[in-house]
């Protein structure tokens, strides 16, 4: 009698084949793959999600995911007979961590959800791949690859990747209900791997949902946001999410997309790293207390709020009247790499290129130091306190507007005369 469970035939057969990859291929992925292959070839692990959709569009792998039909007391058995040290870090939801060579590898027993709450979920677990497969996002993140290269896709995420369609696993409605943060991730899939038209079932979905993106929190909201500005086509994307009302519910201050295209243009000009910060400040159009309700909606640290905060207001500053002693000024106080994105922020919204002379004052200047120190000002008998600091940022400032050229003598001269003009005060 035939199993009625048991999986089609054609559903255990590849659909393509992935060029073995030096990642697959070092001793540590090999050695794990050793241990968790049992004398049942059927049972053995594969590659799942990202790695493989990475390699598939010749794209860096970064973290490599395993999944296995064998349960996680199996998994765990396994791994410490071959003398792989091996943390539950997830065991509810049927994740190990394993340490080969102190090399982390996450490995999950393949499973359904059962019931969903965003990104937690109760879980069964299975041994049927294509089921795994179905709790998945998107067909391109469904796929899954074994030790010889042999690609198991069950939703035709090869052909998507190929077309750049980014389609969501079964109903999109149903699957944006699961975790509303799919709406982002949809928006930054299509970003990073979308050519041509989007899939208009994926985009009605996330419009007529996007209502429920508030409750997710700011973290998770903050990290979709700045890794979808790190695609170059972003601007393309981020104006889809304006006119669908997507990006009213997550960022209502970050509306100029058009600076956002034309900061990517110049980027590219000047062969300049992709910055998601700087892109994230291209496209704010605020207020003081705005930018703060964006920087604390999106729970940027610390450091990352300083520099939005500084490319947002000091770029408005530059303009047609900008020199390449500004430029230095600039360099002095905030550093090259912060010069650079002031000017072409300012070039971006002003819609200009930014003159070769500026361009190479930001980035290849490099300030000497400010010659005096508050012993300087001391042993002309000033006390140490305020005073202090006041007479030395007024020679500073004079220094600087001599475009940083005066050397010791000269800043110990203005040093003596600035404290002779303070006294006769």
């Amino acid at each position: 009698m035939n199993n009625p469970t048991a999986t089609p035939a054609d559903e255990l057969t590849p659909k393509g084949k992935l060029r073995l990859q030096t990642w697959m291929l070092t001793p540590e992925t090999v050695r794990l793959f050793d241990a968790l292959t049992p004398v049942d070839r059927t049972l053995a692990p594969r590659f799942v999600g990202g790695c493989v959709r990475d390699a598939l569009a010749n794209r860096p792998v970064v973290d490599i995911d395993i999944a296995t039909p064998l349960k996680p007391e199996q998994v765990i058995e396994l791994l410490t007979a071959a003398d792989i040290d091996v943390l539950p870090t997830g065991i509810k939801h049927g994740t190990v961590t394993a340490l080969v060579e102190g090399r982390p590898y996450e490995v999950t027993t393949l499973r359904v959800d059962v019931m969903t709450f965003g990104r937690h979920a109760e879980v069964k677990f299975t041994d049927d791949w294509k089921t795994d497969a179905a709790r998945r996002d998107f067909t391109i993140n469904a796929m899954s690859c074994d030790m010889d290269g042999n690609i198991y896709d069950y939703f035709g995420g090869m052909e998507d990747l190929r077309a750049g369609m980014i389609r969501f696993v079964g109903d999109a409605q149903r699957r944006i209900h699961e975790d509303v943060l799919r709406i982002l991730r949809y928006f930054r899939f299509l970003a990073h791997f979308g050519r041509g038209r989007p899939d208009s079932a994926a985009v009605q979905a996330c419009q007529n949902a996007a209502h429920e993106l508030p409750k997710l929190s700011g973290e998770r909201v903050r990290s979709e946001v700045l890794r979808l500005l790190e695609a170059q086509d972003c601007a393309t994307i981020w104006r889809l999410m304006l006119q669908g009302g997507v990006v009213t519910h997550i960022l209502p201050e970050a509306t100029d997309w058009r600076s956002l295209q034309r900061l990517t243009e110049l980027e590219d000009r000047f062969e300049v790293p992709a910055f998601a910060l700087r892109r994230l400040a291209a496209l704010l159009v605020v207020t003081t207390e705005g930018l703060k309700h964006a920087v604390q909606g999106l729970r940027l640290s610390g450091q990352q709020g300083t520099q939005v905060f500084a490319m947002v207001k000091y770029s408005s500053l530059l303009g047609a009247q900008t020199t390449a002693v500004d430029m230095h000024r600039i360099v002095y106080h905030h550093g090259n790499d912060m010069a650079l994105s002031l000017l072409l922020l300012a070039a971006a919204r002003l819609g200009d290129i930014p003159p070769s002379a500026l361009y190479e004052a930001a980035v290849s200047y490099r300030p000497p130091v400010f010659p005096l120190t508050g012993q300087d000002v001391m042993n002309l008998g000033v006390s140490s306190g305020p005073d202090v600091g006041h007479l030395l940022a007024n020679v500073e400032d004079w220094w600087l507007s001599q475009d940083l050229r005066p050397g010791r003598d000269a800043c110990l001269e203005k040093l003596r005369e600035a404290y002779a003009q303070s006294k006769a005060w």
